[in-house]
């Protein structure tokens, strides 16, 4: 599993409160939420909650400095 840039950010509406798990290892084919894809590997995801019901934008191409969201790295 590499930590490959894939894509631009994922839109999701998520849920204050709520614990969500980022993809950090890019296999997950639920991207960009865990799937447990990452078992055997040194990769674990980020449990996150947020404070706000809305859509985020969370990064996909695993090179954020503000993991889960999007910094804009995908540009570069």
């Amino acid at each position: 599993m590499s930590n490959t840039k894939t894509s631009a950010p994922i839109a999701a509406e998520l849920e204050a409160g709520k614990n969500y798990a980022w993809c950090k290892c890019g296999a997950s084919s639920n991207q960009p939420f865990c799937d447990g894809s990452h078992k055997g590997t040194d990769y674990t995801p980020d449990v996150f909650t947020v404070d706000e019901s809305k859509t985020y934008y969370l990064c996909n191409c695993k090179s954020t400095e503000n993991g889960p969201f999007c910094d804009g790295s995908h540009k570069n």
